[in-house]
């Protein structure tokens, strides 16, 4: 992975972290958490027509240089770029979408992330119900409250981990993955459908997904919700209105 235009002052100063003198963990959490708060989750650039590159570079100038956000492959990628720079061993593992009422293909990137013998699963792309810190693999079937909100693993007997969240007060499935390792290059198809395919939801509205330690921002089509300490509060959005909230509430300038 060519991360030439990478550099970890760049990426720390965008997240607003200060890297601890050893990176265990603790600071594997810290630096997930920075980032997901800092960096939005958004698809304005499908929205408008424009390719969406998985080459590093030129994430690395969206997110670092203009300050945008970004979509799994592009906020994880980063995140990758990161690991890479400290030393990190690392993998990319593609995982199936579960809360569609049909199958679907294994769309999804995540990161396994090897800290100290331990694996943990990252991500910071899955929008509204991802993990909000690492989970680590061998610590299954065990609620993980992090910021109020509640996530599981478990793994299936095909050896599928699945990675489950309480959404609207009920445990639901989010997606489910193995530990084939992937490369960039294997997530062009997957890349191409969710930013092309008329039935893709990047494709058909506005998703932006924005965290902070109370809760998240989402802004899903033309509804506006504030998410703060379980309670919801919706809010209707006029096309004219939409360039002053994306600025307002996710910072970001179409």
């Amino acid at each position: 992975m060519d991360t030439a235009d990478f550099t970890l002052d760049r990426y720390f100063a965008r997240i607003g972290f200060a890297p601890p003198p050893r990176f265990d963990a603790a600071a594997l959490a810290a630096m997930m958490r920075a980032q997901l708060f800092a960096v939005p989750f958004e698809n304005l650039d499908v929205r408008a027509g424009r390719e969406i590159s998985l080459e590093p570079a030129a994430i690395v100038a969206k997110i670092l240089d203009r300050r945008r956000g970004g979509y799994c492959y592009e906020v994880n990628g980063l995140f990758a770029m990161a690991l890479t720079a400290l030393g990190i061993p690392w993998r990319f593992v593609a995982a199936r979408p579960m809360f569609y009422p049909a199958r679907r293909p294994r769309t999804h990137m995540a990161l396994i992330v090897e800290i100290d013998g331990v694996s943990w699963l990252c991500d910071l792309g899955f929008g509204s119900f991802g993990p909000r810190a690492p989970m680590r693999l061998d610590d299954l079937d065990r609620t993980v409250e992090v910021d109020g909100e509640r996530f599981r693993l478990r793994r299936e007997t095909d050896g599928v981990f699945v990675f489950s969240a309480l959404a609207d007060g009920a445990w639901a499935d989010q997606y489910g993955f193995d530990l084939s390792p992937q490369e960039w290059i294997d997530f062009l198809p997957a890349n191409y459908l969710n930013s092309h395919h008329p039935e893709a939801i990047f494709v058909r509205m506005d998703v932006v997904v924005g965290f902070h330690a109370r809760g998240r921002t989402v802004l899903a089509g033309d509804t506006l919700k504030h998410i703060v300490d379980g309670v919801t509060a919706t809010t209707p959005v006029a096309p004219e209105d939409r360039a002053r909230i994306l600025e307002a509430e996710f910072g970001l300038l179409a």
